[in-house]
This record gives structure tokens, C-alpha cells and sequence, in this order.
């Protein structure tokens, strides 16, 4: 590795460090060139991320999403000029034969956010969910490595389950934002609107809303563990850890019976930490299992 990309590689993996609450507990349990790998992807989408949640302008963001596209285009292309992380984007999509599909379709994504606000129907909401969440899930597993088709399935799931969770776990930061993604069809089913949801209403109606749309995540969660034994076992504590920290949100959301407005729902750096060492354990310990 010459002297540019490993500074792009530490550049990408500063990023991850920095940004990445929840999953740089998972990517410090993959080989090394694995967790590279996925500290440079992270780079890549984190400033999508970035762009979309920022305070400049419409315009301004379109453009800036319309420069990063262009970049992702010229790195397939081999050229990795205009940002310090390109380099080993470049050397991670290479390496695992990482489709730019999966990267263009995180920037409709991010794109969708710009101009989109309420969802009428579940199904519109999914096709967001799958750019902004399952199109990360397939970039994973080309670097977690699978031999099963079927694990393509399965990594769309676990993009719509982890979604869903951000998706209720940041209901209040979201509203306050313009931000509905709660569909229509489901506040009507269940007579809530989105001014209860930006006041804060925590009633009998939200209630039942909410035991709605974590059951659905569950079920979507349920659905993915099947990806766990497709990708290949030098990748499974790290899957496991991703999925154990989401699950834990939700769980802990339901916990606190589903009060998001009275404080943030987070895994605190202890239980992370935690998670992390059983994950290190699962691959390092032979006959270790993971838990259910």
C-alpha cells in the first residue's frame, strides 16, 4: 500500500471513528482489511448524510449531491481527485467488487430527503428505506463476504429493520426537522396526525401506533437474521454486533414504552462496548455462539 492511499485509508477510518455511533462498534471486530474496507464506504455515505442534514440551501445540496455523484463516477473511473477519502473508496470498491449501483442509489436517497417530507403509503416509504438503508446492507455484504444469493434478500431486510428503528428512535429530532416519515396511511389508521406527532401526544392512539410500527421492525428484523450464516465466518461476530445494537434499540424503545419525546433513545458507549468484546469473543473463541 503506497504512502497516498494509506493516508486515505486513515483519513476514512478518522471518519468512521468520529461519526459512526453505532457501527464503528461493529467494524472494529473485522479483519483489518475488512474494517478498512468498511470505514471507507462509511466516509463515502457519511457525507451524503451530512449534505442532506446540513443548513445550506435546496439548490445548494443538489448541487453539492450532484458534485459527489460525479466523484463516485470518476472513481470507478480510477480517478480519485477532489476528496482525501477517494483513494481508498476507490481501493475498497475495487477490492470487493462493489457495484456503483449500490452507491448511486444511497445518493437518490439523500436526494429524496431534500424535497420529500411525509410518506402517503408503507410502500413509499420502503423504497426510501431501501436507498438510504438496504443499499448500505448490499455494500456490506460484498465486503462481509457470501456465497448464497439469498443473502441479497436478507441484507435488504436488515436494511429495512435498522431503518425503521432510526426512523422511530428519532421521531421528535425528525419533526422538528419538517420530517414525517411515519406513513399517512398508518397515523390515519390509528386517528394521529402529524401535528400530535410534532406536539409530542403520547396517548392511547400513539400508543397503538407505535406497537404497530415496532412490530413491524421486528418482523423485518426477524426476517434478516437469516443473513447471518450467508456471509462468511470471519464476518459473522461483526453482523452480529450491527444487528444486536439496532435490536437493543428497538427493544429499548418498546421498554420505555415508546417514549422518544422525553429523551434520546441511545445505547450508551458501556453497552456498545459490551456488545463489541462478545463480538471479539465470537471470533476469537472457538465454539463461541452468538446469542439470539
Amino acid at each position: 500500500m503506497n504512502s497516498e492511499l494509506a493516508d486515505s485509508y486513515r483519513a476514512a477510518e478518522t471518519v468512521a471513528r468520529l461519526r459512526a455511533r453505532n457501527f464503528y462498534y461493529s467494524f472494529v471486530v473485522l479483519p483489518p482489511e475488512k474494517r478498512r474496507g468498511f470505514c471507507a464506504v462509511y466516509a463515502f455515505m457519511r457525507h451524503c448524510d451530512d449534505v442532506s442534514d446540513g443548513h445550506a440551501s435546496i439548490e445548494n445540496k443538489r448541487e453539492q449531491l450532484r458534485t459527489w455523484r460525479a466523484r463516485l463516477e470518476a472513481a470507478f473511473a480510477g480517478r480519485c481527485e477532489g476528496n482525501s477519502i477517494m483513494p481508498a473508496f476507490r481501493d475498497t470498491v475495487c477490492r470487493f467488487a462493489i457495484p456503483a449501483q449500490f452507491f448511486h442509489w444511497i445518493i437518490d436517497g439523500a436526494e429524496m430527503d431534500l424535497t420529500i417530507d411525509r410518506y402517503r403509503t408503507f410502500e413509499d416509504l420502503y423504497r426510501y428505506c431501501f436507498n438510504v438503508a438496504s443499499a448500505v446492507g448490499l455494500v456490506s455484504i460484498q465486503i462481509f463476504g457470501y456465497r448464497d444469493e439469498r443473502a441479497r434478500e436478507y441484507a435488504e431486510y436488515c436494511g429495512i429493520a435498522f431503518q425503521l428503528t432510526n426512523i422511530l428512535r428519532d421521531l421528535k429530532e425528525d419533526a422538528e426537522m419538517g420530517r414525517v416519515y411515519v406513513p399517512d396511511e398508518d397515523l390515519a389508521r390509528f386517528g394521529y396526525s402529524p401535528n400530535d406527532l410534532r406536539r409530542g401526544v403520547q396517548d392511547d392512539r400513539f400508543h397503538s401506533l407505535m406497537a404497530f410500527e415496532t412490530s413491524r421492525a421486528a418482523e423485518y428484523f426477524a426476517k434478516a437474521r437469516a443473513l447471518l450464516p450467508l456471509v462468511d465466518e470471519a464476518s459473522r461476530p461483526a453482523l452480529w454486533a450491527m444487528m444486536e445494537i439496532y435490536g437493543r434499540l428497538l427493544r429499548k424503545i418498546i421498554r420505555k414504552q415508546y417514549d422518544v419525546f422525553g429523551g434520546s433513545v441511545r445505547l450508551s458507549n458501556a453497552e456498545k462496548a459490551s456488545i463489541a468484546l462478545k463480538a471479539l469473543a465470537m471470533r476469537f473463541l472457538p465454539g463461541k455462539k452468538e446469542s439470539r
